[in-house]
């Protein structure tokens, strides 16, 4: 009976102590738990963040597709400084051998007969061996042109080949060993309207310039980008261009050259002009090789003709001439010592058919012409009066036309 007593209060007090124990013991590990530095930043709420801070702290974005661009290319990108030299014509009034009497011949030795004239513009090169692309304004009869690269090297360039009805050339620089970046080209082909149109080169002598825009239009002729005086269809883009510009690349969002910068119109804003890569790559080897750019011609100036404007031209009592009332190309002029007026062209002619397809556009002729090549015999269908006359015309070249 003792017994048990002494073993029941020891039993209690066994349980006490033992529940004390493990009391102790959770709240032992409890507090290493919390005091754990990695456990009580987790589970502790964060400190209060300044707006300074929370910047600082942001994540940085990545690179825009624009920047992307311009690494890709931007270091194949050259400025194009030239210089030339102009001779000054005196006036025919002093030219008089009275004027040389009066004040000697020395007097007119002394006055300056030559000045120098200095340009610059961009370019982008094409080959590790040298070449760079540019417009062929921006060379134009210069005597010197010196390639200055983005990272400070410098070439003499020499202008290897140079086509002024498309506005193209093709300078060459050797870089004795040196490593050259290049510019990949891309496919104008593929260029649709809306496209981001990326414009790099060193306009008002601000090098290393980059705008950023869209493509505004497709196979702009140079006639509506009131540059008559070319034979090119143009991208048409709002990517700010200025003087310099020219002869630099055109990129699309992926930094592949897509066409030159070659004009912008006086009168307009947000309107530049880029000659399609895809015309560049087909002749940059002709001009590299100082070869002559192929333009066959035959020499007329055409409008095109509907039955509304002819029935205008009818009606009017000081017209020249009545015109049939159908769809086609007028003659407006036919040039003197062409082949249009050796095959007998006249003017009022009305072209109906060239080599058996209807024409309607002069752009579509001039394409047609285009692509014929020199000393071509084209068959032409042409409404005069009111028969019909078929003549034979072979073009010719046109740049050895009009020397």
């Amino acid at each position: 009976m003792r017994f048990s007593k002494i073993f029941s209060s020891g039993f209690k007090i066994s349980t006490y102590l033992l529940t004390l124990i493990l009391g102790a013991a959770i709240a032992w590990g409890t507090l290493r738990v919390f005091s754990s530095p990695s456990v009580a930043t987790a589970i502790q709420p964060p400190p209060p963040v300044t707006t300074t801070e929370a910047i600082a702290q942001a994540p940085i974005s990545p690179n825009s597709f624009v920047s992307a661009a311009v690494d890709r290319v931007g270091s194949a990108v050259v400025r194009l400084d030239t210089e030339r030299t102009i001779t000054r014509r005196l006036d025919p009034f002093f030219n008089d051998p009275f004027f040389e009497r009066f004040f000697g011949p020395e007097f007119f030795q002394q006055i300056p007969q030559e000045e120098r004239q200095r340009g610059q513009g961009s370019g982008f090169i094409i080959d590790r061996s040298g070449l760079i692309l540019t417009n062929a304004h921006v060379v134009s009869q210069a005597d010197r042109v010196t390639v200055t690269l983005k990272d400070g090297r410098t070439f003499d360039g020499e202008v290897r080949g140079s086509d002024a009805l498309t506005d193209l050339a093709v300078v060459k620089i050797n870089p004795t060993g040196e490593q050259l970046p290049v510019a990949l080209l891309g496919d104008s082909a593929k260029v649709r309207v809306g496209d981001w149109a990326i414009a790099l080169g060193n306009p008002l002598g601000l090098d290393n310039t980059v705008t950023l825009g869209i493509i505004s239009t497709l196979d702009r002729s140079s006639a509506e980008a009131g540059i008559p005086d070319k034979r090119i269809d143009f991208l048409q883009t709002d990517a700010a261009i200025n003087p310099g510009n020219s002869g630099g690349p055109l990129l699309n969002a992926t930094g592949e050259v897509i066409g030159i910068n070659t004009a912008i119109r006086a009168d307009g804003r947000g309107i530049g002009f880029a000659i399609p890569i895809n015309k560049a790559k087909a002749l940059k080897d002709t001009l590299a090789a100082g070869k002559k750019v192929p333009h066959p011609y035959v020499g007329i100036q055409m409008v095109g003709l509907t039955p509304e404007l002819a029935k205008q031209n009818n009606e009017d009592p000081n017209s020249p001439f009545l015109l049939p009332e159908i769809e086609g190309i007028l003659v407006v002029r036919v040039l003197p010592n062409t082949p249009a007026e050796a095959a007998g062209m006249r003017r009022g002619d009305v072209i109906l058919e060239v080599e058996g397809q209807p024409m309607t556009r002069p752009d579509r002729l001039q394409e047609i012409v285009d692509k014929s090549g020199i000393g071509t015999a084209l068959d032409f269908k042409i409404q005069r009066g009111d028969r019909v006359v078929n003549l034979t015309v072979r073009t010719a070249q046109l740049e050895e036309q009009l020397s």
